[in-house]
């Protein structure tokens, strides 16, 4: 007998890429179970299988950081509750990145890919069940694609919760609405400028320790933060970057280049949810 949950939760996070590097992430997960009934008829109340599976990601896979220590890449260490990573890019940069050491999950894979980490959570989640639990799959997929979308990684100093990990990312859908209708070209060239952006906030800046690297530090209820990366991996407001503030940021600019047009920007923070400013 197998027992399946589509759409049990999603995960937004960001991971380091072999070939991209800083990426942020959102998808969703599928899970299925394999196993005999209990004296109930049932292999695991439904109630009890969201519970434990959506506690589990938003501790390990929700709003991190996702470190594949299997490759010669990454150098991650963790001491007293801190963890200190180096990520070499192939090119020869390097991000460099201080947090608490929930921020940054190190998973046992030489990549991370949705078969892998799949694979790696399977492992985890199926001690947590009962014995009626045989087996356990889980599937990770990403939202259809409507359009334009980017990858943005970034981090909330002021949020009181996950949100101020310094390096966790969403997966974002982008619509851009000139005098009513959909501008597919300006969602096109808006997406491939922050394909794989890392979205920092000016004020969080620090003087730059050497040409083409830009870093950013502040102090979150959660610890110290600071992450160093290459300067053409960056993009900064003057704002926080929280998804209202990147909209609006959006449309402003948009506006500047067609004053004399009314201006709609959808900007999406992850799976179904997001933020419209107008101008």
């Amino acid at each position: 007998m197998k027992l399946f949950v589509n759409n049990l939760t999603n995960i937004d996070f960001s991971y380091l890429h072999t070939e991209r590097g800083l990426m942020g992430e959102s998808w969703l997960v599928q899970l299925q179970l394999d196993g005999a009934l209990n004296d109930q008829g049932m292999i695991c109340d439904f109630g009890i299988v969201k519970k434990v599976v959506k506690e589990w990601m938003d501790t390990f896979a929700d709003h991190v950081l996702l470190v594949p220590v299997g490759s010669d890449q990454a150098d991650l260490q963790y001491h007293d509750q801190q963890a200190q990573l180096t990520w070499h890019y192939k090119e020869g940069e390097a991000l460099v990145c201080q947090s608490p050491a929930q921020a940054i999950i190190a998973v046992e894979t030489p990549e991370i890919t949705p078969q892998s980490l799949a694979q790696w959570c399977e492992a985890k989640l199926k001690a947590l069940f009962p014995d009626e639990v045989k087996g356990l799959k889980l599937r990770f997929i990403a939202e259809p694609e409507q359009g334009a979308f980017y990858h943005y990684s970034h981090g909330l100093q002021q949020h009181e919760g996950n949100c101020q990990r310094i390096a966790h990312g969403h997966r974002s859908q982008l619509h851009i609405y000139r005098n009513g209708q959909r501008d597919s070209l300006l969602e096109r060239e808006w997406a491939e400028r922050w394909q794989d952006i890392y979205l920092g906030t000016t004020a969080h800046r620090q003087p730059d320790p050497k040409p083409g690297v830009h870093t950013y530090c502040y102090k979150a209820p959660q610890g110290q933060f600071e992450l160093s990366l290459p300067a053409s991996r960056c993009y900064d407001l003057d704002t926080e970057t929280t998804v209202e503030l990147i909209a609006e940021h959006l449309a402003e600019q948009v506006k500047a280049a067609f004053p004399d047009d009314s201006i709609e920007v959808h900007a999406f923070e992850g799976i179904g949810k997001g933020a419209i400013s107008v101008r």
